[in-house]
């Protein structure tokens, strides 16, 4: 089942009565009637962001959404997500996945990786394809054909571990070309725009990324790749990787619509929807969200042996 994604960008105070998520716009006024306020079920709940810094919620709600495995996502004064809130455990069989995990071998993890940047660097031609599908410049589409080639060149040839670095090789290439050559982009998490747009959609894939593999049994801190004291979330990043392109199709989406200078409410209802995006993933349509989920067991069972690639998501 799709979960919904929340967004609270006003005043509010929140809390549980019945297994519902009570919205109150009084500042910490409760009710026990639940037809005088705004109810959502939690069950159906897969993300809240919190943006408003004039929100209260309950400890009674959080501990609820940490048993039906909601990823509370808590924004900065920029108004940028900045933190997460999740579950120390998802899953039955918890231990069990833990110990498949940490004792995942070193060459196990490398392959995981290379298949990883491999995914990733498949979708990030994907994206330019349609970059040069919509270009009527001839030299800018030749420039794109060679880009294209050379990223579907290195997809095909990651080695373990990526040990050719064709992940930072392949991001040089892409960057270069996804935007208009005018704009002269740099990708800076504390650029000029659209760098704004990446950073927040990029943040709730994360979130996405780290529900779905708490929900598998697995530890979001260690990774098969990142490796940072500073970060509980190594895997998530590792795992995100290749769905970066699906946030990167969306903000080229928005920048032909409407002006992105500013990262404003109606741009982020739109990133806000990305869990609701359909992708494909092992031949089937899939929302994104789902996709993380699919993609996460799958990490299961490469680290428990009974299968050998993680499934990834493709850019139609």
């Amino acid at each position: 089942m799709l979960k919904r994604t929340l967004f609270f960008g006003n005043p509010a105070h929140l809390y549980m009565r019945k297994q519902q998520l009570c919205i109150s716009q009084s500042k910490q006024e409760e009710t026990d009637d639940l037809d005088k306020v705004i109810t959502r079920p939690i069950e159906d709940i897969g993300m809240v962001v919190l943006e408003h810094k004039q929100i209260t919620v309950t400890h009674a709600l959080l501990n609820t959404f940490m048993q039906y495995n909601v990823a509370v996502v808590s924004c900065d004064d920029t108004f940028l997500p900045s933190g997460m809130f999740m579950p120390l455990s998802s899953n039955h069989i918890q231990s069990e996945r833990f110990r498949t995990q940490l004792e995942a071998s070193e060459p196990l993890k490398k392959q995981l990786w290379a298949q990883t940047v491999a995914a990733k660097l498949q979708n990030q031609s994907a994206v330019l394809q349609l970059v040069k599908n919509s270009c009527i410049i001839q030299e800018r589409i030749e420039v794109l054909s060679n880009a294209i080639k050379l990223l579907n060149n290195l997809a095909a040839d990651v080695k373990s571990g990526d040990s050719g670095n064709y992940e930072a090789r392949g991001a040089a290439v892409y960057w270069q070309n996804i935007f208009p050559e005018e704009m002269d982009f740099s990708r800076d998490r504390f650029g000029i725009p659209p760098n704004n747009l990446l950073n927040y959609g990029y943040a709730i894939v994360r979130a996405c990324v780290a529900r779905a593999l708490v929900g598998s049994g697995l530890l979001p801190t260690f990774g098969i790749h990142h490796k940072n004291k500073y970060n509980a979330y190594c895997l998530a990043d590792d795992i995100m990787e290749p769905y970066r392109a699906f946030v990167d199709k969306l903000v080229l989406e928005i920048m032909k619509q409407e002006s992105y200078t500013e990262l404003n409410l109606g741009i982020k209802q739109q990133l806000l929807k990305l869990p609701e995006h359909t992708v494909l993933i092992n031949g089937e349509e899939s929302p994104l969200m789902v996709a993380a989920q699919k993609t996460s067991a799958s990490l299961v069972k490469c680290f428990d042996g009974s299968r050998k690639k993680i499934l990834y998501p493709e850019i139609e």
